[in-house]
């Protein structure tokens, strides 16, 4: 039985399931384990991580007259604060299938550019200024087109790419977060940009620990979390960015309790954008597969950092779940019909009833012939009834089916 506890109850003999936090947050490289060591206990409790999900089935139980949260509760309280979402979309979109060829393409171009850019600042040469204001400007364009293509087909990063395709990611996201919170255009530009360089600080961290598959040590995880500062250097040195792009490179791992890093700012300490980077980082982060892990679905992404309370901006959270959905495009999903498909766009009418394109049928357990349907269209005769695991069908080509293109 899976429950929701504090880390202050913790205790060694606990199946550990998952931690309530990103993974920046602590230095374990799964979240699944049986915790047999007063030390690992010692580092959680160090730890950003405030909540963590344990398995009473699979390790101790907690104590008598411990408080918990069951998952059904916590289901219950993400759904309710999801739904404070439910705005409704607007602005005319191209298709997504018109869009997805172009974004293709830009993903392309997009990883060359950054993967120079960041190349050039780990041999100590000045960052190229004109070429990422450039990609901005392209990503921006596309962000316009539809949202959904560029953002969704950069989260499909392989683990070797990362760094890269992250920057984009990072970047594409601000630029769609920042029209929802009905910024200017030319603060959107800036989000942009301040999401393409938010990592920049990683080109002083050594490779071998960016792309390591096994835990981090205490001093590889603090060389690490330095990240932030070695990037704000870079920037200040480069002479060429705002202090708006400057403040989310050395900020994005703040969160709004004071309990991120590097400086525990809190509250109305974090600016607005480093607000939105934080969530538009971790967004990403978790939705992409890393060399230690492989990435969560988007809506159970979406669910889980609704979670983590005293992380995330919730003005700010509610306008990127406006943003990307309640079910973001590539989400698998079970509809009341006994149906599984994978998520394409997002509704006209509702973030609860998006498009789908339904292959699977759960009751006979077999495939059925691929169908787009609108839900928005389908009021009263199917809706989504909840989430489902890829990994738990054994699903691999959800990405070919709702992209509609080979995909790495």
């Amino acid at each position: 039985m899976l429950k929701r506890i504090a880390v202050t109850d913790v205790r060694v003999g606990m199946y550990i399931q998952e931690f309530c936090g990103s993974w920046m947050d602590h230095p374990f490289w799964k979240a699944k384990f049986l915790l047999d060591s007063p030390k690992d206990l010692q580092r959680i409790r160090s730890s950003g991580v405030r909540e963590l999900w344990i398995d009473a089935s699979k390790g101790l139980d907690i104590e008598a007259g411990t408080e918990s949260v069951s998952q059904a509760q916590a289901e219950a309280e993400t759904q309710a604060r999801l739904l404070a979402a439910e705005l409704q979309p607007s602005g005319k979109l191209h298709s997504l299938e018109d869009e997805l060829e172009r974004a293709t393409r830009l993903c392309a171009r997009s990883k060359k550019a950054v993967a120079s850019m960041f190349g050039d600042i780990r041999m100590g040469q000045a960052l190229q200024f004109e070429a990422a204001e450039q990609l901005v400007e392209d990503i921006a364009e596309s962000v316009m087109r539809h949202p959904n293509a560029l953002i969704s087909l950069a989260r499909l990063k392989t683990a070797d790419e990362y760094t890269y395709m992250h920057s984009v990611a990072v970047c594409a996201l601000m630029i769609a977060l920042a029209r929802q919170l009905g910024l200017a255009e030319a603060q959107v530009r800036e989000a942009g940009l301040a999401g393409l360089l938010h990592d920049v600080g990683k080109m002083a961290v050594p490779l071998e620990l960016l792309n390591k598959p096994g835990k981090l040590t205490d001093a590889e995880f603090d060389c690490v979390r330095r990240h932030p500062e070695a990037g704000g250097k870079i920037l200040i040195e480069s002479k060429q960015v705002s202090a708006l792009v400057l403040d989310v490179c050395l900020h994005h791992h703040e969160k709004v309790d004071g309990s991120g890093y590097p400086h525990r700012l809190a509250g109305d300490q974090i600016s607005l954008f480093a607000r939105m980077g934080a969530v538009c980082d971790v967004y990403d982060a978790i939705t992409s597969n890393r060399p230690y892990k492989r990435g969560w679905d988007p809506a159970e992404s979406i669910r889980k950092m609704a979670e983590w309370a005293g992380h995330f901006d919730p003005v700010v959270f509610q306008a990127f779940v406006k943003a990307v959905g309640i079910y973001p495009t590539g989400s698998l999903v079970r509809l009341e019909s006994g149906r599984l498909g994978v998520v394409l766009e997002q509704g006209a009418q509702s973030l609860l009833a998006p498009k789908v394109k339904v292959f699977f049928s759960a009751k006979l357990k077999a495939a059925i012939p691929q169908e787009v349907i609108d839900l928005g269209k389908l009021a009263g005769r199917d809706k989504i009834v909840g989430r489902e695991s890829a990994a738990d069908w054994g699903f691999r080509n959800l990405d070919e089916i709702w992209a509609g293109l080979p995909v790495r």
